[in-house]
């Protein structure tokens, strides 16, 4: 199978964004992790998979999979790079682009060239919204090795748990985030968010993805970040997130309001691979 695919990226956190008409034209899990391979595929956090709108109003829908070839529900920087590659290829008109995804619309609007804000929805602070098996709390404890953990836990679509840190540079986000994301709280595992607050309109984020790891950038994890600390009183309706590839511009007005989320997307290059079978390819054991 030859797919025809257009690279982006938000902030380094990046993508290959390819048309399926069905099922079918759809690599599976093994084609999508060989793709994702930085050194002997294209190299991806993500790959966004347009497929022909399922509602009315809607210009595409789109669905997402992690490098490690999983299905998940929502892509924050994914979104903005999708409404921005239709707005450039003229499948969407100028003005505000409606798009459908797993965790439902997804508003767009494309500020100018390059700058694309999406409107991510009412953040979700239920724990069964992310799942997360624990009762509702202001702020969320685990042990993780033996040590307590404190986070606060948020749905952007899909599940975040951030956490405040006072150095983010020194913040142990490998090691932790790993054991986070897959710990049996999180039945469906969690992307994991370390935040240092610089003041109220100000933050600095790295972000461990779930089936990724440590990215540049994540859209749903600065939303996710800012909806913590907004909730707990902490930031402003406004505020820029510094994450290690760059900034992002998230405003949220507080509980019950819609989040926007605005940042550069950017078409990095268009290419052709021939996607190779899934028998041809190795299995690899990794040791724990």
């Amino acid at each position: 199978m030859r797919l025809h695919f257009t690279k982006m990226h938000g902030l380094g956190n990046d993508f290959i964004i390819f048309d399926a008409a069905n099922e079918g034209a759809i690599p599976d899990a093994a084609q999508l992790r060989a793709l994702a391979d930085r050194h002997t595929g294209i190299g991806f956090d993500q790959a966004l998979v347009l497929t022909p709108p399922r509602r009315a109003g809607t210009q595409v829908f789109y669905r997402i999979y992690n490098a490690d070839g999983g299905e998940v529900e929502q892509c924050g920087n994914g979104a903005r790079c999708v409404a921005e590659l239709l707005r450039r290829t003229g499948r969407a008109r100028p003005g505000e682009i409606i798009m459908d995804s797993p965790s439902g619309l997804i508003a767009a609007r494309a500020m100018r060239d390059g700058i694309v804000s999406v409107d991510m929805g009412v953040p979700n602070f239920s724990p069964v919204a992310l799942p997360l098996a624990l009762p509702e709390a202001p702020s969320y404890r685990l042990d993780i090795a033996g040590h307590a953990v404190e986070f606060g836990a948020v749905s952007m679509g899909n599940p975040h748990a951030v956490l405040t840190v006072a150095d983010v540079a020194a913040a142990p986000v490998a090691a932790l985030g790993a054991a986070l994301e897959r710990h049996p709280a999180f039945p469906n595992r969690v992307n994991v968010g370390f935040m240092q607050i610089v003041d109220a309109a100000h933050i600095w984020l790295r972000v461990f993805e779930r089936g990724v790891g440590e990215t540049l950038a994540c859209g749903t994890g600065a939303c996710a970040a800012v909806a913590v600390g907004r909730k707990d009183g902490r930031l402003a309706a406004n505020v820029t997130v510094q994450l290690p590839g760059g900034e992002l511009e998230v405003r949220w007005g507080g509980p019950g309001e819609h989040l926007w989320l605005e940042g550069p997307a950017v078409v990095s290059f268009e290419g052709e691979v021939e996607v190779p079978s899934s028998a041809s390819i190795p299995e690899v054991t990794r040791k724990s």
